[in-house]
């Protein structure tokens, strides 16, 4: 029960590594606001999943590129639960093309996602992880922000930006007491590693010294330490996850 009366949101939290984040954080006692896009349905099974245990959960539907949009949910979300303590910007989306074949579209719908929602949610919560004791940034990035990769130009720009971000807001909130810190994970086994041809699956395991792909307890267990007081001496930091790849 680490964080138990602690509010945690959780930006994409309906699948994947963010729904795994939020089961974690909510089996750590935490009141755990479940954002999602879209996929309503997975949300509320998240929903009813840490409801069922000692945390307490809401459902919060916003896209979060849109500003608005996210103003709306926070308010909701503190008028359920309180302000917020702990931020996890997991949220984002992926438009692969070679650069040769990337559209400005492309490009300027993942950086609106990946980096915009970053922004209008860090922006959104910035007051309440000062004024909380012992707030909490959580940015999730990626192993290919460190080394990039084929067909992903726009994806890797704007992981690796996160690393920029944390470290800056680190330094603007440790006069509070709040740290930012930011995750980078290698490959997880979700469904986008489920849609990669064997053969590029086979590739990639070659660089992974540990020889296995992540499962999503590995990132959900250290985005949990570094939401609770026992992180309190790390800020700006970019932790890699990734099975011992080098970057």
């Amino acid at each position: 029960m680490l964080l138990e009366d602690r509010t945690c949101l959780v930006t994409g939290a309906s699948k994947g590594i963010g729904r795994g984040i939020a089961e974690e954080l909510g089996e750590a006692g935490a009141n755990v606001a479940v954002n999602y896009r879209s996929s309503e349905e997975d949300a509320y099974t998240v929903h009813d999943i840490i409801n069922e245990g000692p945390g307490s959960a809401v459902v919060a539907q916003a896209d979060v590129s849109r500003e608005d949009e996210v103003v709306a949910m926070y308010e909701a979300i503190t008028k359920e639960f309180g302000q917020i303590d702990v931020l996890v910007n997991n949220a984002g989306i992926t438009v692969d093309k070679k650069f040769e074949n990337m559209t400005r579209e492309d490009w300027e719908q993942v950086i609106d996602v990946n980096l915009g929602g970053v922004f209008n949610c860090t922006n959104a919560c910035f007051d309440d992880l000062r004024k909380a004791d012992n707030g909490r940034l959580i940015n999730i990035s990626s192993v290919v922000g460190q080394q990039g990769n084929y067909g992903q130009a726009n994806y890797a720009t704007t992981k690796s930006g996160l690393f920029g971000f944390t470290r800056t807001i680190a330094l603007e909130l440790a006069d509070h007491n709040s740290t930012a810190n930011c995750v980078a994970p290698g490959f997880v086994k979700t469904d986008m590693l489920e849609a990669v041809p064997e053969r590029v699956k086979d590739q990639i395991l070659e660089r992974v010294p540990l020889d296995r792909f992540a499962e999503v307890e590995d990132i959900a267990g250290i985005v949990r330490f570094l939401a609770t007081e026992e992180s309190s001496y790390m800020t700006g930091q970019v932790l890699g996850v990734n099975g011992g790849m080098e970057w």
